[in-house]
């Protein structure tokens, strides 16, 4: 079954607070690790109420965030969306690791440095 994923982003990457996100990736992943839609949707205002609803209306399985306030991760999460939170890295990282089923919460994407 394709899985819906909201990222919530700041320029090309996790954004650090859900709450302060003014974009979103909407990605669709199959089983087999396709990436079927890849649509980024802009907001009118930094709102983490918006991006609940932008999410629940979009039919999003997941959001991945940095940080997230306790309200709005309960609330997802008894919406039934899982919350990859405090993560952080380029939104590259991020796909490749959802399309292998990888991303886990907590998750630090940043290359290293040598």
């Amino acid at each position: 079954m394709d899985r819906k994923v909201l990222v919530a982003l700041h320029k090309n990457e996790v954004a650090p607070r859900f709450d302060l996100a003014t974009e979103a990736l909407l990605v669709t992943v199959t089983e087999q690790g396709d990436i079927l839609e890849n649509k980024t949707l802009l907001l009118a205002h930094a709102s983490g109420d918006d991006l609940c609803d932008l999410a629940l209306n979009k039919d999003a399985g997941a959001v991945v965030c940095g940080a997230i306030e306790e309200e709005y991760y309960h609330y997802l999460r008894w919406k039934r969306v899982d919350v990859l939170d405090s993560v952080v890295g380029p939104v590259d990282a991020v796909l490749e690791r959802l399309r292998r089923g990888e991303l886990r919460a907590g998750d630090v994407l940043f290359p290293r440095e040598a």
